[in-house]
């Protein structure tokens, strides 16, 4: 994640900036401990995920409208006021825990995700290509889910002795001021406004907020290949996201010790570092490379999850890695191919599908680990990749074979 010499000085700042902040955002000790903590207050595997379910349902609710406050208003200010909710939620967490905080806790969480999501990407993608720099877009973008990954690992490695100290109201006190330095670091981003959204609104040309949205909207709409990589987001991101929550309770059921469990789960976030760190070298992995990717993740999460054997969580650690570099080149393919100024309205729809999507997963993981546990749960959701890596290999089938190989993260203006 270190920044070469041979980038622009503006390049450097924006990027030692994303990277301290994705650090300090998910620098939360909560993190390996609060499917612990819900369990521990008495909720089950039902009312625990019916919890995720408001977690994604709020920034369902607040995904694209964020998106577009954030075209309309600034970037950053989004990302000043992300964590602050997000904090505020963790406090009330351990300050009250039962099941309505836990849910109010969520809310505030979900509409923090809102604020940021589709923002981020913007503000990083638009400051690059002012400065020349939009090919290194994913690369950034790599490294900062890098940086994000290591402040989940430094808390992974921190909850245990801190829990032991201090119990859930330490963890909460340290997660609470991991927010506070994440979002005094967002003051520092850049921001320079695209000239759409920055120059005054002539007569009957509506610059607001609803205008932006319909833009936003109607661009997502209208062109295929926004829509498709669009589309490609959500089945990518959406299933590792949501058994990401989970993890806790499958790495519990191979039998280890309560204080064990956040050791097998740095063998996943350490997998989640390597994808994040790949990000550059896979930027040209053609359509076949890419559907290979999915594969690769969706047998090895099978695999894994199926020993039921701590070791297992080595090929869960594999799956993991594949699934965030497939996630990282989706999100840069949809930002090259993105052309108008409302940027962060079509990324945000992007995550809105990715939500929808995670409440399913969310709704289908309870039923399935109902009947048959966590470790069938996880079998069942490597599936979906497997389709979706079909999927790719039809459609370019469908080009012919003689078509030119096309880089999944293709640049704007590329071939589809």
């Amino acid at each position: 994640m270190i920044v070469t010499t041979a980038a622009p000085p503006g390049v450097r700042r924006l990027a030692a900036t994303l990277y301290g902040y994705a650090f300090l955002l998910d620098f939360v000790l909560l993190y390996p401990v609060y499917a612990l903590l819900f369990s521990d207050t008495g909720l089950s595997i039902g009312q625990i995920s019916s919890l995720f379910v408001i977690w994604s349902a709020t920034s369902i609710l607040l995904e694209v409208p964020s998106g577009a406050w954030a075209d309309a208003v600034s970037r950053r200010l989004l990302l000043c006021l992300a964590p602050l909710l997000a904090g505020a939620g963790f406090a009330l967490w351990v300050l009250a825990p039962s099941y309505p905080v836990f849910a109010l806790g969520f809310v505030l969480w979900g509409a923090g995700g809102a604020l940021g999501s589709g923002a981020l990407e913007a503000l990083v993608f638009t400051e690059l290509d002012r400065l020349g720099a939009a090919g290194r877009y994913a690369r950034t973008m790599g490294r900062a889910r890098t940086a994000a990954v290591l402040g989940v690992l430094a808390s992974i490695g921190l909850a245990g002795p801190v829990l032991a100290v201090g119990g859930y109201p330490a963890v909460g006190a340290a997660s609470v001021l991991a927010t506070l330095l994440a979002a005094a670091v967002a003051t520092r981003f850049p921001e320079h406004r695209p000239a759409a959204a920055s120059e005054p609104a002539e007569e009957g040309d509506d610059l607001g907020w609803a205008a932006t949205l319909r833009a936003g909207l109607a661009e997502a709409r209208a062109d295929p290949r926004v829509r498709g990589a669009l589309l490609l987001v959500p089945a990518v991101a959406a299933g590792w996201g949501a058994l990401d929550e989970y993890t806790p309770l499958l790495a519990r059921d191979t039998g280890v010790a309560e204080p064990t469990v956040p050791l097998l789960l740095l063998l996943v976030w350490a997998g989640v570092t390597v994808g994040g760190l790949l990000a550059a070298p896979a930027e040209r992995l053609g359509t076949r490379g890419y559907a290979a990717l999915l594969i690769v993740a969706a047998v090895a999460l099978a695999i894994g999850a199926g020993l039921r054997h701590p070791a297992g969580f080595v090929l869960v650690g594999v799956a993991f890695c594949a699934f965030q570099l497939a996630t990282v080149l989706a999100d840069a393919r949809l930002q090259a191919r993105i052309t108008g100024p409302r940027r962060a309205t079509v990324t945000s729809v992007a995550g809105m599908a990715t939500d929808l999507t995670i409440i399913a997963v969310y709704g289908g993981y309870a039923l399935v680990a109902a009947v048959g546990g966590n470790r069938v749960a996880f079998l069942v959701a490597a599936v979906p990749y497997l389709l979706v890596a079909v999927v790719l290999l039809a459609s370019r089938g469908g080009r012919g074979g003689g078509a030119r190989r096309e880089p999944v993260a293709g640049r704007s203006g590329g071939p589809t």
